[in-house]
């Protein structure tokens, strides 16, 4: 798919195992919407949230970010406009190679007969459809490169991450990111808590192509203003969705 990601200044991540604000409307500002988490997330309830969040904002980009192989289905790839895939550079090899290869394990395993013509998967399903549908499944695939820098955290915990890296070398993860793999997100993910701006202009310094995004602790204009000023794309924003709906739209830019 294309994707102007001139456009993506705000990006809500949603958690399908927690409970929606009760009025979405909520997400009228935002640019497009994660859909991902690692505590009690499943195929069922990551669906589920597509379809609610599909159905209040049809016209809104909404992307699953599964962490486990297990939370993608035929029918949550149709679904989703995208999935993104994180390549988490400070954690251990399962989080950078190990969860490609059993995402993709998962995708070929699909029978053929579960699945419609227009789904971007592969195994099976390319021998029934033909080779072009590799095309697709490229187009719907967004490679994240992924800093986890909050280690007391979940995504932290899960990753297998148990060191920060230096500005220096969240620059070298950026720098990386854009000329060696192409991956059109570089994230910095403080996850809850605020890292504030250095992390960001490091690695601002060295995409050109490859889009940064900055997530964790913005709970307020002003970090958001700070953390876009210092050279992120785009800010996400996942917790007060959940617990303050009215902080949250404090977060989006005018």
């Amino acid at each position: 798919m294309q994707i102007d990601w001139d456009e993506v200044t705000h990006v809500t991540k949603v958690d399908p195992a927690k409970p929606l604000p009760t009025d979405l409307e909520v997400l009228s500002g935002t640019d497009l919407v994660l859909v991902g988490g690692s505590d009690d997330v499943t195929e069922a309830n990551t669906l589920e949230t597509i379809n609610l969040l599909q159905a209040a904002h049809p016209d809104k980009l909404v992307f699953q970010e599964p962490y486990s192989a297990a939370h993608v289905s035929s029918a949550t790839v149709e679904r989703a406009d995208a999935v993104a895939v994180p390549a988490v550079y400070n954690g251990d090899r399962d989080h950078f190679v190990g969860k490609h290869v059993d995402l993709f394990t998962e995708i070929g395993e699909q029978p053929a007969e579960l699945l419609g013509a227009t789904l971007p998967l592969v195994g099976r399903f390319v021998e029934s459809k033909g080779r072009d549908v590799v095309a697709e499944l490229a187009a719907n695939l967004v490679g994240e490169g992924y800093v986890v820098q909050h280690l007391e955290s979940a995504a932290a915990d899960r990753a297998g991450v148990d060191t920060t890296y230096t500005p220096e070398q969240v620059a070298g993860a950026a720098l990386a990111t854009e000329t060696f793999y192409g991956f059109p997100i570089f994230y910095v993910e403080y996850s809850g808590t605020y890292g504030g701006p250095e992390d960001v202009d490091a690695a601002a310094r060295y995409l050109e192509e490859t889009k940064l995004f900055y997530g964790g602790g913005i709970d307020s204009a002003e970090k958001a203003t700070e953390i876009l000023e210092a050279g992120a794309d785009a800010i996400v924003v996942g917790d007060c969705f959940h617990d303050d709906p009215e902080t949250f739209q404090a977060t989006i830019p005018n």
